[in-house]
């Protein structure tokens, strides 16, 4: 699978990875061991990027992610993890002794010396304006607790005041083509300072698969049920902030459009992939199958500029007035 450099990291990743908020919670119950059975399936595709964080389950991933690298001890993998959320979200709380708190947790979670990347997991406004709280992020740098750090955000104004400070290495941001404004600034503004973007929600919560109807239901701890108006946590992080039925509705007009022999899923993931400044996409899978086929869309090939035109038609009728001024 294509590689690329994963902003001030350095580190080279698979321009597929695997998110695994899955794996952990809100998304339906995944056993362990088909939890496994994904990771497994995912290093065998040829994904060699995970993000996962510790409020996953209350670190159910990061255990998970922890088993499996301990069981294949060659395997090489870059592991993104985030932090902050399992506290009150008040900007008080972010401070180096919390800080190395909660990567102490994930350290043992994982079972990782020291963290490939971790992410501040989409605090407060605030938070990303604090010079304190770089300062406290590069002193984890410091005491070799992680190797780099990111950030996680719900706005593209946060993430453009985060790829402004000097330490940071990567912005993860909801990408696809339900959600096209990071295009306008933040992903040029990324490629100029050398700041890698993930590509989370690449599949608008699955919306842009192309499975569901006006009729589907989910089960009751699935985000995608309890989070539709932002309940519990943003409501962009559930179907990109699309109302539903809308999004039905534009999902079966992007499903016309997949290239022949693609999946809509594969069509959304390399339409993500496709733009500029995508360092990796993190589209999550329930089962081995899901993983394989989002890997597959690494080897697609691009769309043409015609094709790329219609994407945008589709998003500017139907989904922009919805999402385009909220995020």
């Amino acid at each position: 699978m294509e590689k690329r450099i994963l902003g001030r990291t350095g580190r080279a990743v698979s321009v597929v990875g695997l998110g695994t908020w899955q794996l952990g919670a809100d998304w339906g119950d995944v056993g362990e061991k088909d939890a496994l059975a994904v990771l497994e399936a995912a290093a065998a595709a040829g994904i060699t990027f995970l993000d996962t964080a510790d409020v996953y389950g209350d670190g159910r991933s990061e255990r998970i992610i922890g088993q499996f690298l301990a069981s294949n001890p060659g395997a090489e993998f870059t592991v993104a993890t985030k932090m902050g959320r399992r506290a009150t979200q008040d900007p008080g709380f972010f401070t180096l002794d919390n800080f190395r708190a909660w990567t102490d947790r994930s350290r043992a979670n994982l079972g990782m010396d020291r963290l490939d990347l971790v992410q501040l997991h989409c605090p407060p406004t605030p938070v990303f304006s604090s010079s304190a709280v770089y300062d406290a992020l590069d002193t984890l740098v410091a005491e070799e607790r992680i190797a780099a750090y990111g950030v996680s955000v719900e706005t593209c104004a946060e993430a453009l005041t985060a790829m402004a400070r000097p330490g940071t290495a990567t912005v993860q941001i909801i990408l696809n083509a339900f959600r096209r404004k990071p295009l306008d600034e933040v992903l040029p503004a990324a490629r100029a300072a050398g700041v890698g973007i993930i590509a989370r929600v690449p599949l608008a919560s699955g919306l842009l698969s192309g499975r569901y109807t006006h009729e589907t239901s989910f089960a009751a701890d699935d985000h995608r049920t309890f989070n539709r108006h932002g309940e519990a946590f943003d409501a962009g992080e559930t179907f990109s902030g699309v109302d539903f039925d809308t999004g039905v509705d534009a999902a079966r007009e992007f499903a016309a459009l997949a290239p022949a022999g693609a999946t809509p899923a594969q069509a959304a993931l390399r339409w993500v992939i496709q733009q500029p400044g995508v360092s990796t996409v993190i589209p999550g899978a329930r089962n081995p199958g899901q993983a394989e086929q989002n890997a597959a869309a690494a080897a697609l090939p691009p769309f043409s500029d015609a094709e790329l035109a219609a994407i945008a038609d589709l998003y500017d009728r139907r989904i922009r007035a919805q999402v385009h001024d909220r995020w």
